[in-house]
């Protein structure tokens, strides 16, 4: 009997210590949040578009309107409030990825029609290259964004562990809600994706979601035989295979209010108290940084993930063993996702045809001739790879875009 009491009375121990120890971390991270947005607050406004330090401080439509009229300052055209029909697209770019991130941008700005806001989240060093690049522009093409650069920025407590999870800043992505309080929604896109259709297009699948959904993305992978998460995780994922968040579409108004349930503690948590003890938790369990915390987040919230299709992140395990993406078989790649580094190396030529064809496109030219024809032609050298073989679908809705934008163009004259 004694020793029944004493198991017992060692089991009550330790369900209070690690409730203890769960409610410590919340206490914590909801400290350490208080101190960074005072430190964020307090931080002065670095120039006429680097204006998210300043604006932080004033959440709502009053913080949204001064920004815009720094905004309108930069653009030189008129600028309604946040229901405009501007997509607002956040980027978070590190070490050597400056020329990556402005293809990308300049792939945006090339095929959509309805005008662009970004946020550019990059490292001190990178804030007048970006600057000097985006004003470099033909003014008939600034004339279609605004965009707004920010520090990079991380809760004190562990900012230097969050920094270097996975890649650096890749986790910055998960304080965007935190940080951009006035603005609604967002596409987050990792440096590495090229837009074969207008921005637009995805922007819209926000009207697509359900009362409960307050973000999207695509699965990891297709074929379960292939994938990552089903085969190797050790920790909770999402789904059968997993999810992919370098193209990651939210409502952050909705993610903000959302309180979520989650494996540490009965109590759910609000965004901003759930992710230090997440990253206490399974640190030593994950591979893949923040998409692994997301992976979690959403296991345990399945009801607020709205998924969507491969083919609006198509990556090189899509077609690498074959063609396993089947809605871009039949419509073709929306978005491609040049992951591990292929549009810089000979792996997957297919993918750096198409990253070096928007590239070196020059402003102001005829896509159909200066853009699409010759990537037609350098995919044609690619075909002794799978992805060489399945390139045809990365040309098909490019080739739509690039019409109708020359459409409209026609039109306006």
């Amino acid at each position: 009997m004694r020793c029944y009491l004493h198991a017992f009375l060692l089991c009550v121990l330790f369900t209070f210590f690690s409730l203890l120890y769960v409610f410590n971390q919340l206490a914590s991270t909801l400290e350490d949040r208080d101190d960074w947005e005072l430190k964020e607050q307090g931080t002065p406004d670095r120039s006429s578009h680097d204006g998210g330090h300043l604006l932080r401080k004033m959440p709502g439509l009053t913080g949204l309107r001064d920004r815009e009229g720094l905004d309108r300052e930069r653009a030189g055209s008129a600028v309604k409030e946040h229901n405009d029909g501007r997509s607002h697209l956040a980027v978070v770019a590190c070490g050597p990825r400056l020329e990556e991130t402005l293809t990308m941008l300049k792939s945006a700005v090339l095929l959509s029609k309805n005008p662009l806001h970004f946020y550019i989240f990059a490292e001190d060093d990178l804030h007048d290259s970006f600057r000097n690049a985006l004003d470099s522009w033909p003014r008939t093409v600034q004339t279609k964004f605004n965009f707004t650069i920010y520090p990079i920025t991380f809760p004190k407590e562990n900012a230097r562990e969050w920094k270097k999870l996975f890649k650096p800043c890749a986790s910055q992505r998960l304080f965007l809600p935190l940080i951009l309080k006035e603005v609604d929604s967002l596409l987050y896109v990792d440096t590495d994706i090229l837009f074969l259709q207008p921005v637009e297009d995805i922007w819209a699948l926000l009207s697509q979601f359900n009362s409960s959904q307050l973000a999207a993305m695509a699965p990891e992978h297709e074929e379960p035989r292939i994938g990552w998460y089903n085969r190797f995780a050790r920790h909770p994922y999402y789904g059968k295979t997993g999810i992919n968040s370098g193209v990651m579409l939210m409502n952050m108004t909705r993610l903000r209010e959302k309180f979520f349930q989650n494996d540490m503690t009965t109590v759910a948590l609000r965004w901003e108290e759930i992710l230090m003890p997440l990253l206490q938790k399974y640190k030593l369990n994950i591979t893949w940084g923040d998409q692994d915390l997301l992976n979690i987040i959403f296991h345990h919230n399945p009801e607020s993930l709205f998924v969507f299709p491969c083919q609006w992140n198509y990556r090189p395990d899509h077609c690498i063993y074959g063609s396993n993406c089947q809605q871009a078989e039949q419509e073709g790649v929306f978005i491609l996702h040049g992951n591990r580094g292929v549009y810089h190396d000979d792996k997957q030529p297919a993918f750096r045809a198409v990253y070096e064809a928007i590239q070196k496109y020059p402003f102001g030219e005829n896509m159909e001739t200066s853009l699409l024809r010759p990537l037609e032609a350098s995919l044609q050298t690619t075909t002794n790879t799978y992805c060489g073989r399945a390139s045809h679908l990365f040309t098909k809705k490019l080739k739509q875009s690039i019409m109708s934008v020359q459409q409209e163009v026609t039109r306006r004259r």
